[in-house]
């Protein structure tokens, strides 16, 4: 791998770990709204059943990458 294409794949990291920190954030202030305020609490369901679907999502994209980058193939 060259230089160049190692710093790519740090950037890529860096982005996958801004998203899942952002969606797990996402996650903790939903339940310190319900906490707080309980009647919210169907109206947070919705943002914290899909922070996991976007967590997922963030580290399937980095690992194609990262495979993609390092000719990893899998069976």
């Amino acid at each position: 791998m060259t230089v160049e294409e190692i710093g790519e794949l740090n950037r890529k990291l860096a982005a996958m770990r801004h998203d899942i920190n952002n969606h797990l954030a996402n996650i903790v202030a939903a339940v310190e709204v319900i906490r707080h305020k309980p009647q919210m609490a169907e109206r947070m369901m919705t943002t914290l059943a899909e922070q996991p679907a976007k967590v997922i999502h963030s580290i399937s994209a980095f690992s194609a990458d990262f495979e993609r980058a390092l000719g990893i193939t899998r069976p």
